[in-house]
């Protein structure tokens, strides 16, 4: 089986992670993973903000876990040190499925690296709101930009979770 295919096999979402930082170079690649991900006629109509700051990331959770209905005190980023939050120009008739394919890069670039990772959702709705667009403001960033998810990234302090079987009568064939 080749690398790709067994990433693809083996990654699995980390809903734990240690404080420990990632390297810069890694995000760094991870990131680059993302860029090149398929658009739809080559657009590349997304960006990615890459979030270390330890207190802009605390507030972000704290927005997260509000907008999710969760008991203050939760961090719906698991204790990530890393959210790489991917947006896309809300324009773009094809925006919400030419940021996912980020999103998949990124979290099997981050695997590849050995490094655990999560999509973390509510970002559409952080965006929406007056936070969010500060947030774009103060980066320079203009248009209408939708949030298609976080992708949390940092080392796990839990065990490697295994993967579900797989739901049979999935593939159909036409011959």
């Amino acid at each position: 089986m080749n690398d790709m295919i067994k990433a693809m096999e083996e990654r699995r979402s980390i809903r734990k992670y240690k404080p420990d930082m990632v390297p810069c170079d890694v995000v760094d690649r991870i990131i680059e993973a993302g860029l090149y991900a398929a658009s739809g006629m080559g657009k590349q109509a997304t960006k990615i903000i890459a979030l270390t700051n330890k207190e802009i990331r605390d507030e972000l959770s704290k927005l997260n876990c509000k907008i999710g209905g969760w008991d203050e005190g939760f961090d719906p980023f698991y204790g990530a040190p890393v959210v790489l939050i991917v947006l896309a120009d809300k324009t773009w008739v094809n925006h919400v499925y030419d940021g996912s394919l980020v999103m998949g890069n990124l979290m099997l670039a981050a695997y590849s690296e050995g490094i655990g990772s999560c999509w973390i959702h509510r970002a559409k709705e952080e965006f929406e709101l007056p936070y969010g667009k500060e947030l774009l403001k103060k980066l320079g960033i203009e248009g209408e930009w939708e949030g298609i998810g976080h992708c949390v990234l940092g080392y796990a302090d839990c065990p490697h979770p295994e993967a579900a079987a797989r739901k049979e009568h999935r593939v159909y064939y036409i011959e």
